[in-house]
């Protein structure tokens, strides 16, 4: 009886039990939203970067980075200054 119960105690609560495995499977699906939201990220950083790259370049990626490396805008153009905090995106 001793030895069943020492066999059920640790198939529920040991290493490999069944608690154990639903913490694995929760923890499994936690890496896999975060393995998609990176995979998201990386995906939307190679259409910006293939804009920059090869034969034509994108107009508009190439002025936007040139805009935000050089810290200049046109002579057409109004800047609204705002607090560091209160970011627009």
């Amino acid at each position: 009886m001793a030895l069943s119960g020492y066999f059920a105690w640790h198939a529920m609560h040991g290493d490999r039990g069944l608690i154990a495995r639903e913490q694995r499977l929760a923890d499994i699906a936690a890496a896999r939203a975060e393995l998609s939201h990176a995979e998201a990220d990386r995906d939307a950083i190679e259409r910006r970067v293939t804009g920059l790259r090869g034969d034509r370049v994108d107009r508009d990626q190439l002025d936007e980075r040139a805009r935000a490396l050089l810290n200049m805008v046109g002579r057409d153009e109004i800047v609204v200054p705002y607090a560091p905090e209160r970011r627009l995106y």
